[in-house]
């Protein structure tokens, strides 16, 4: 019914009209794409933000949870830090902590990944035959993040920014 609705409307509209509703609709679609890449070249990172999939990182962020990335490269990382990483042959990135780090004496840097709420370190998610990653793997590491009101744990969490703490009013306190 929705579709009949608005064919409706279109036909009903001048020639003009539909063009300014076009041309309204390309405008609002480029000025999202120009403030998505803006957003790219500030943080370094080709995904800025992105959204948790899996209950890998609970309690620390949960499905559909928001984390706000950068990646800079003059940046070190380090054990404790929460990294979104890509694996050769998987389309979707991967959010999880950082648990070892190997430097070699000429300062390349591979470490090793684990999800909080898994068992077990990411090797066996890594391609076959890679024990470490490496900063060509990292999409951004963590910066800030978003989470919905936790109505469970009756907790009011906030949008936190340049830390990954938890920051929520426990009224029972």
């Amino acid at each position: 019914m929705l579709s009949l609705d608005f064919l409706d409307d279109v036909r009903r509209m001048n020639k003009r009209q539909l063009y300014y509703q076009v041309l309204n609709f390309g405008m609002i679609v480029s000025s999202a794409l120009m403030i998505w890449k803006g957003l790219m070249v500030i943080t370094g990172s080709e995904s800025p933000i992105v959204v948790v999939l899996s209950g890998s990182m609970e309690p620390a962020f949960h499905r559909g949870d928001l984390l706000f990335l950068t990646n800079r490269v003059e940046d070190p990382i380090r054990v404790g830090e929460i990294v979104v990483f890509r694996i050769e042959g998987r389309e979707i990135p991967i959010v999880h902590r950082v648990l070892k780090i190997h430097e070699k004496q000429n300062g390349h840097i591979k470490f090793l990944t684990k999800g909080d709420n898994n068992a077990v370190d990411d090797r066996g998610l890594y391609k076959q035959g890679q024990h470490w990653l490496e900063k060509k793997d990292v999409v951004g590491r963590a910066r800030g993040f978003y989470q919905e009101n936790r109505s469970v744990k009756d907790r009011n969490c906030k949008l936190l920014i340049r830390s990954l703490h938890w920051d929520c009013d426990d009224p029972h306190e």
